[in-house]
């Protein structure tokens, strides 16, 4: 519990997240959620007493419709975000659909699916409800988060991609006190 709060409190003081995270709740999509680097990246920034820095390479909005898998509805998504924002790092993708990309079976829900990411630390969405509480979808938790620890979820079987996924990403460069666990 004690790093939930950590986190909720870091992400309401964030002011660009959170004006981001109830742009993404007008779009009213199942259960939808910020996540990924945008997340991580902040929280690592703190960690290291770092000014906010803008080190993402995308703004991933990630949600689970079974109903409607077409690319072109998170093309248009993207598209609509864009032009509201004046940003192009938005990156919308229904988890509904992903499993194809992928080649597993079927995800349950956008949180079965952050299960399947490569780093349990990535794999942390956010949302803001009606009252703009902050709500998280981390199937693995925040210890890793916290910790300052990279390592393979349990449920990413391709070893060799995370590896080398790691390896390119550099990202003790940015934040020293990562510690990269490989396999």
């Amino acid at each position: 519990m004690l790093h939930e709060e950590k986190f909720i409190r870091a992400i309401a003081e964030h002011e660009q997240l959170m004006h981001d995270l109830r742009r993404v709740r007008g779009l009213h999509l199942p259960q939808c959620y910020i996540g990924a680097g945008y997340i991580r990246n902040y929280i690592w920034d703190v960690l290291h007493g770092y000014a906010v820095r803008e080190l993402h390479s995308d703004i991933d909005v990630v949600y689970y419709d079974a109903s409607d898998l077409r690319e072109e509805r998170d093309i248009q998504l993207e598209c609509q975000l864009r032009e509201l924002t004046g940003n192009a790092k938005w990156s919308v993708k229904n988890q509904a659909r992903m499993h194809l990309r992928n080649g597993t079976d079927p995800y349950l829900s956008t949180e079965d699916a952050l299960r399947y990411w490569p780093e349990i630390v990535t794999a942390i969405g956010v949302q803001l409800d009606e009252e703009d509480r902050v709500n998280i979808c981390a199937p693995h938790g925040l210890y890793d988060l916290y910790a300052l620890m990279v390592r393979r979820s349990p449920f990413f079987t391709d070893a060799d991609y995370y590896n080398q996924r790691v390896q390119k990403k550099c990202w003790q460069q940015q934040w020293p006190k990562l510690t990269i666990i490989t396999d």
